[in-house]
């Protein structure tokens, strides 16, 4: 693939990802504020701008088997605990930006059991099965995953069990 088109798709597959988020964040932004119709309208957009990241990311050819897009996955959580949020939260301290102390930390913190979730399910898939995976509970607040049982209060942030998600 020529360079440019490689950059072009690299970046609209960006734009489409953040917008696939941003959407989603501000359908429960809006459902919270009782707006059923533009919640169902951003919920509905999110999913085509899904469609066009999905495209984007299949032509680059970013799309592959499931040991080698574990493998991609762990490498992205461990890049984000090694370099990216330490550095992240380095720079947020020696600004004192509290809130993004806070989120950047939640992060990082949250990326080691992913980290050891992807290993996990790596080991399986290269061993020819599935992984084994129990009842997975996320924290809203923080973003803390945890397998089969959600103690009184994340470990993380201090949200209380019953806010916990369950996938």
């Amino acid at each position: 693939m020529h360079k440019m088109t490689e950059r072009d798709l690299n970046e609209a597959y960006a734009g489409e990802s953040m917008a696939f988020m941003k959407y989603n964040i501000w359908a429960d932004k809006a459902e919270a504020e009782g707006k059923k119709n533009v919640a169902r309208l951003f919920r509905a957009i999110s999913a085509a701008e899904k469609v066009h990241a999905t495209n984007h990311w299949r032509v680059l050819g970013n799309i592959q088997d499931t040991a080698s897009n574990l493998q991609h996955a762990l490498d992205g959580e461990n890049y984000e605990i090694e370099e990216m949020y330490p550095a992240f939260k380095a720079v947020a301290e020696l600004q004192q930006e509290k809130g993004a102390i806070r989120s950047t930390h939640w992060a990082l913190e949250t990326e080691k059991v992913h980290s050891k979730m992807y290993q996990k399910a790596i080991d399986a898939v290269k061993a020819g099965k599935d992984t084994q995976l129990g009842e997975v509970y996320i924290c809203p607040v923080c973003g803390y995953t945890m397998e089969d049982e959600v103690p009184d209060l994340c470990p993380i942030c201090n949200a209380k069990k019953e806010s916990f998600k369950k996938f």
